[in-house]
């Protein structure tokens, strides 16, 4: 094929970033093309050429690799520090390390790593005297393997390919077989294989194009999956598959009409029943069968409209989390043949100052998870009535359930972490109150006492108090001086806690702040602040960081001209808003996977996500939203203004956000951008919205946006 003009002169412009040492950057072709709106809006996008569904356009390819080569020549300078980050950071990784291992249907469970190798080993150990998760995990710690049985050898499996992630695995009932799913692209799009765990055989039966949701039958010869659908990758239907029988003749058990539902399959706490979960952003609903004879899913309770719940089976009644007339949640209980909403009856109130976040059902007792004023904790309900809280120690951290794999125990295990606490697993005694500490992930040369974490409220410009959490290297002096960088997401009523980051630590280091800000759009408050940081309210999430940034500074945190923001995905939307909005409070930019065209993906509904988001966003086949949104799309509210420095990632895979979204935003950024801050995008060519597989290949690409940020605030 002969090359375009555009083509060649891409090459030769890739030909001279790598010669020179100060090299122009990428120039994108600009092509008329109309986006049209079905209420008659119409807007020019001139680099809508750059989106390309096969990632096999020539013209589209060598403008990413120009725009590739542009990163090196820019970064080649800032090799020596982009190299001493990443052997901080994996200084920092014990690289033989091992997970909690946890019991269930007498085996142990864990995952391990082997020094230098980049995935795991899943494996076991058969349960007997003195076998309990101590001893398991002091024989991973001297190597000893004697009594192990691997499951998947990750790093043989990931052997000659680009991607390999294995995204869940479950061993059937009679604990003989596995079944497993991976995928070699970085796009989520799965294929179910299967290991007969005696034999160690692999058999032929494989399903291509599922999610990472699989579920085990009774009889131990049935599975059931979720099959995406091949275009918008949306999860559609709920299949079961014999083993050793054709894939084409796997029955369909539910598919789902509505795509602006999710959907998933698990089983109870008591593995009575296989429950199909479908989830929109504002409704749910269950369809539940016998896990020993699963073929009626009869519906839990019909969907309603801005009615969330989910439920699960233990001691002969269900307990059910559900929004209905409770903002914050409320717990419920039913007995076990419910079918119906009016069975239900009220066990914990809603409270507007605690929200539910979640719950898991023992034999004496029922932990559950909350939000209260920001941070996270865990309630313990004893069946006399009793309760209690589990403590912690710091002023900002993070709290949660961890693997509490089986009912009928007095211990719940927990995870714990902070800003300065490296993540921990505890098991505490509901009925003596003993702690003891299971296992505080390792970090080699790091040392907690080194480090302070504050949590701080900002004040936003409507009066709302925003909390940020806080981390900097003792020593450090709150004169105006600092660096800072501050990250939040704001979408999704995903709540960013504090937990501890191994990378951040040479930030810190560097006598660099980091702050966590969390604002609205994020659940840390309660669901209150999910809902006024979407749809109409959307402006709030952008407007919060700015605020915050504006509190560190006047309180002496940062220098005003040493602030960067970073954010990913939906972050990376509120980096887009934030760059348009107030360019001049910061001086470098991180923003990876970042979602900027907001208009055009909404207005395609073969685009992942796009059904599924209605409610978080709007739709812009409706003027009103359209309008709205239009307001703040990054893409589209670019201008002839000096944007600060900037890098921005992406992965060519990407099926969450996808890659053209990003390039366009760049090409038209560098017609706009009247400033002398650098601007580089760079592109994963064999990865996806989680970047590279393998646990020391991240840090190669995150070593790398960290010395274009320390370079930019003069951190060295």
């Amino acid at each position: 094929m002969k090359p375009t003009p555009f083509l060649l002169s891409l090459l030769l412009m890739t030909q001279q970033a790598i010669a020179t040492e100060t090299p122009a950057p990428p120039d994108a072709d600009k092509r008329q093309h109309q986006v049209e709106a079905p209420h008659g809006a119409v807007r020019e996008d001139e680099y809508y050429w750059l989106r390309d569904d096969a990632r096999q356009d020539k013209d589209v390819i060598a403008y990413l690799e120009a725009e590739n080569a542009y990163v090196d020549a820019v970064m080649k300078p800032l090799e020596p520090l982009r190299e001493a980050l990443y052997e901080e950071i994996v200084g920092r990784v014990k690289q033989d390390d091992s997970s909690v291992p946890y019991r269930e249907r007498g085996w142990w469970y864990y995952t391990r790593y082997e020094t230098g190798r980049d995935y795991p080993i899943h494996a076991r150990r058969r349960d007997g005297e003195g076998v309990d998760a101590a001893s398991i995990q002091r024989a991973n710690d001297a190597g000893d393997t004697a009594g192990e049985e691997v499951l998947l050898e990750v790093n043989d499996l990931a052997e000659g390919k680009d991607y390999y992630s294995v995204g869940d695995w479950q061993v059937s009932q009679d604990n003989r077989m596995l079944a497993y799913a991976d995928d070699t692209s970085g796009r989520r799009q799965y294929t179910v294989r299967f290991k007969d765990l005696e034999t160690g055989r692999v058999l032929e039966d494989a399903i291509p194009g599922v999610s990472a949701n699989l579920v085990w039958a009774d009889d131990n010869r049935t599975l059931f999956y979720v099959e995406n659908d091949p275009e918008t990758l949306l999860t559609k239907r709920i299949k079961k598959h014999v083993l050793g029988t054709p894939v084409a003749d796997d029955v369909l058990v539910y598919e789902e009409a509505d795509d602006s539902f999710y959907m998933g399959i698990g089983r109870t706490r008591d593995d009575a029943f296989i429950c199909i979960q479908v989830q929109s952003t504002v409704s749910s609903e269950m369809r539940c069968a016998s896990a020993a004879d699963p073929r009626e899913f009869a519906v839990f309770a019909p969907r309603q409209r801005d009615v969330e719940y989910d439920a699960d089976h233990h001691g002969g009644r269900w307990v059910v989390r559900t929004n209905q007339d409770a903002p914050n949640f409320k717990l419920m209980t039913a007995p076990s043949d419910a079918r119906s909403r009016e069975q239900w009856q009220e066990w914990l109130a809603h409270s507007d100052e605690v929200f539910i976040e979640g719950f898991e059902l023992f034999d004496g007792f029922t932990a559950v998870e909350e939000r209260s004023n920001a941070l996270e904790r865990v309630r313990l309900i004893k069946p006399d009535g009793s309760e209690e809280y589990v403590r912690a120690d710091e002023p900002a951290y993070s709290m949660g359930l961890s693997m509490n794999s089986e009912p009928d125990t007095e211990w719940v295990r927990y995870g714990y972490t902070s800003l300065t606490t490296p993540a921990t697993t505890y098991e505490l005694n509901v009925a003596t109150g003993e702690r003891r500490e299971l296992k505080r992930q390792p970090v080699p040369g790091y040392d907690p006492a080194r480090y302070v974490t504050e949590r701080v409220w900002a004040e936003a410009r409507d009066g709302t108090r925003i909390p940020v959490s806080l981390v900097y290297r003792k020593g450090y002096e709150k004169d105006g001086s600092a660096a800072l960088l501050q990250y939040a997401y704001g979408s999704y009523g995903a709540s960013m806690d504090p937990g501890f980051n191994q990378a951040v630590v040479s930030l810190l280091d560097r006598g660099m702040v980091y702050a966590i800000a969390h604002i609205r759009g994020g659940q840390e408050m309660g669901r209150k602040w999910y809902d006024d940081g979407k749809l109409f309210n959307k402006i709030n999430t952008f407007t919060d960081f700015i605020d915050v940034t504006d509190f560190l500074v006047g309180e002496g945190y940062a220098a005003n001209d040493r602030v960067a923001a970073y954010g990913g995905s939906a972050g990376g939307l509120l980096m887009g808003a934030v760059a348009n909005m107030a360019p001049e409070k910061y001086a470098a930019i991180l923003s990876q996977v970042p979602f900027v065209d907001v208009v055009t993906t909404m207005l395609d509904p073969s685009i992942p996500l796009t059904t599924n988001e209605y409610d978080e966003w709007g739709n812009p086949e409706q003027a009103d939203y359209y309008a709205y949104m239009l307001s703040y799309s990054p893409y589209d509210n670019l201008s002839a203004q000096a944007y600060p420095a900037m890098f921005i990632g992406t992965g060519l895979w990407d099926s969450q956000v996808q890659y053209w979204e990003p390039a366009k935003y760049v090409a038209r950024l560098r017609d706009l951008n009247t400033g002398e801050g650098t601007v580089v995008f760079r592109t994963n060519m064999d990865a996806g919205h989680g970047g590279k597989s393998g646990r020391f290949r991240r840090y190669r690409e995150l070593s790398e946006m960290y010395a274009f940020l320390v370079d930019r605030l003069g951190a060295h």
